[in-house]
């Protein structure tokens, strides 16, 4: 993408009322819809999180489907889930924000129990050792998901890295974590969620076409 493109997109996010695109510094200050997102929303329906969104593919689809939950699609890179904000403006979409932040600091962001589920959507694996520190399922990102998901909340975790996949599935069974639905392939496999099989982002459709099986993970966090 030009970065006349980029600039041009996001001037329009700054216009767009379903984007939230604060400061470090307001985030980690007192974040001011951190447990009042039902005064963003305007009502008490459950808030669903994709992180990671990119083009925001999931949080639009899902919200389609599912009009009493809220869903928010999180990433740092406005350029890209620009898609998703222009979308649900076009359709009218009053369930869904997009917030331009970095993941770590989602804890900051939703108080404790205010979450109903996560969707974590082709995250970059991480594979260098120095760079677990960056990877969404680490036992620290856990922790955080954790404090903000409420008691029956679950992590839905669609990749087409197999050593994203074995490390999760890895890390969930050593820490005792409940893992409720687990997929290699999910297009073979047919007992795959509804949600996973329906909806494909933007890169999954390229990983599709390279032949790459894509993997599934539902789980609860459990401490």
């Amino acid at each position: 993408m030009g970065s006349k493109n980029k600039l041009k997109r996001f001037r329009e996010n700054e216009t767009f009322s379903n984007v939230i695109q604060p400061t470090r510094e307001e985030v980690v200050g007192d974040f001011k819809y951190k447990g009042k997102w039902n005064t963003f929303f305007g009502n008490d329906n459950p808030i669903v999180l994709e992180l990671g969104c990119g083009k925001g593919e999931y949080t639009i689809a899902l919200a389609e489907k599912n009009p009493d939950k809220n869903f928010i699609g999180i990433d740092i890179k406005g350029a890209r889930f620009w898609r998703g904000a222009k979308t649900a403006i076009e359709n009218e979409m009053s369930n869904v924000a997009f917030i331009r932040t970095q993941i770590e600091l989602i804890d900051f962001i939703f108080a404790e129990n205010e979450v109903s589920d996560i969707w974590i959507t082709f995250p970059d694996p991480q594979i260098k050792y120095k760079r677990t520190k960056h990877r969404l399922t680490n036992s620290e990102f856990l922790k955080k998901y954790h404090g903000i998901l409420n008691e029956e909340g679950t992590v839905n975790l669609k990749t087409d890295s197999e050593f994203m996949h074995g490390y999760t599935l890895g890390l969930l069974h050593g820490e005792g974590h409940e893992i409720l639905h687990a997929n290699h392939d999910v297009y073979k496999n047919h007992y795959s969620p509804e949600e996973v099989i329906n909806t494909q982002t933007f890169y999954e459709s390229q990983y599709l076409a390279q032949g790459k099986p894509i993997t599934y993970v539902k789980f609860r966090v459990k401490y």
